[in-house]
């Protein structure tokens, strides 16, 4: 039975390199898989996937106006949809993923972030947190150990928090943290400031 499968974690748990190997065993298995992401992550150039151990491969990249069903119907078939970044698709796209699955019987695997730098869900996640049959935690670390939860967004060494909810970014903008320290470097940064 084909499920739509959450795969969520924060910065630097390896979501796109655990897409990337998902994609491959199911190549292996002689399975089509169609890879796609959102137009809105432009990092690793428009139609590439790449994790930060340096595995890759081409992707369908997805417009905001896009549906995401009717593209797969209209010649993208495949036995299996991959998608990565899957916060930055639109509530409507996750539901058309979600009627590829409960119509066409495929399974669809979307890999992506939970929260923002500020810990709000985005609308995309809070979609497949909604819809999901199958929703699974990629864990990582904080510097101190814990389980890391939070994306701290970081300018000038300093945790930002306020502005957009999404600044497309690596390892240079963000920082994956548990709370108890990313609260601790809020407090911190306001004592030296007041």
């Amino acid at each position: 039975m084909a499920k739509l499968y959450f795969k969520y974690g924060a910065m630097g748990s390896s979501k796109t390199a655990q897409a990337l190997i998902t994609k491959f065993n199911y190549e292996e298995r002689g399975m089509r898989v169609w890879l796609i992401k959102p137009a809105l992550d432009d990092r690793d150039g428009m139609d590439v996937m790449r994790s930060r151990i340096g595995l890759e491969a081409k992707a369908r990249v997805i417009a905001a106006e896009d549906d995401v069903a009717a593209l797969w119907r209209a010649g993208e078939r495949s036995d299996v949809i991959i998608a990565d970044e899957a916060q930055f698709l639109t509530p409507a796209q996750i539901d058309q993923l979600r009627d590829l699955v409960d119509r066409e019987g495929i399974p669809v695997l979307c890999f992506g972030l939970r929260t923002d730098f500020l810990t709000h869900l985005f609308p995309g996640s809070r979609r497949l947190l909604e819809l999901a049959d199958s929703i699974t935690e990629i864990k990582t670390i904080c510097e101190c150990g814990a389980k890391a939860t939070v994306n701290a967004r970081i300018s000038n060494g300093r945790v930002v928090t306020e502005g957009e909810q999404v600044l497309i970014g690596g390892n240079d903008s963000y920082v994956a943290m548990c709370h108890a320290c990313w609260k601790k470097r809020i407090a911190a940064q306001a004592a030296e400031q007041g």
